[in-house]
């Protein structure tokens, strides 16, 4: 499953913040509902390899989530946030906090931005800050890249069949 749309991830030495880079070939309106909207999220978030499940999914300013990826062998692993802004359909800032760290608190703050392309496509462009420059490491350590292609590759498909 590739796709002619590539992640790029731009993490520069010594500074507690990542940026990535993604265009889809879908209008900005549809690329914001498939990361807002809990019904389109299940179907493409996360690598190939695991299921998810929503415990809660309020992406509206003010709001909260949690999810539960879940992998073949019963392993889960949960993510949670707050929603500090919502703004359809051109970005959404939030909190994001993986929970199985030994220590709470290793909490990004993560900036979703959906750009206008000609054609009627879409630029993400995110932006992640964290705690520390260990945290931000660690994050990119963990299989982040190849979890996030997995899952935009998915989203393609979805974007083509369902949303658009």
């Amino acid at each position: 499953m590739t796709s002619k749309n590539q992640i790029k991830i731009v993490a520069e030495p010594g500074k507690q913040e990542l940026y990535i880079y993604r265009e889809f070939d879908a209008p900005r309106e549809a690329v914001y509902r498939a990361f807002v909207e809990p019904d389109l999220v299940v179907q493409w978030l996360g690598p190939l390899n695991m299921e998810m499940r929503i415990d809660k999914y309020d992406i509206r300013t003010g709001g909260s989530y949690r999810y539960i990826h879940a992998d073949g062998k019963g392993n889960e692993y949960a993510f949670n946030g707050v929603v500090h802004e919502a703004i359809a359909p051109e970005r959404v800032i939030q909190t994001f906090e993986f929970e199985g760290l030994p220590e709470r608190g290793h909490v990004s703050l993560d900036t979703a931005l959906f750009e206008v392309l000609p054609n009627n496509r879409t630029r993400l462009v995110m932006h992640s800050v964290f705690r520390s420059l260990m945290a931000r490491d660690g994050m990119i350590m963990s299989g982040m890249e190849r979890g996030l292609s997995e899952g935009f590759a998915r989203l393609d498909e979805l974007l083509t069949v369902k949303v658009s």
